[in-house]
């Protein structure tokens, strides 16, 4: 039987959001890591691109276990 909000494997929704987390996390420090590693003059909205990616990355990390692990599953 299909619950509330149709078929959702909330398991694998959690697990695959915060690997999706952590890794927009890990592209954002690893590209910052690299500017200043090499040196490399780059435009302001760059260097906010990877800064905000990193910020996203760090609260979708946070947030979806508890949306998609605790939240969701106790609203069916």
């Amino acid at each position: 039987m299909a619950g509330r909000y149709g078929d959702v494997d909330y398991p694998t929704l959690t697990k695959r959001s915060f690997l999706f987390g952590i890794g927009l996390f890990a592209l954002g420090a690893l590209g910052e890591f690299a500017i200043a590693a090499t040196g490399a003059a780059v435009p302001a909205w760059e260097h906010a691109l990877l800064v905000d990616a990193e910020w996203i990355g760090v609260a979708i990390a946070l947030l979806s276990p508890f949306v998609f692990g605790v939240l969701l599953p106790l609203t069916e």
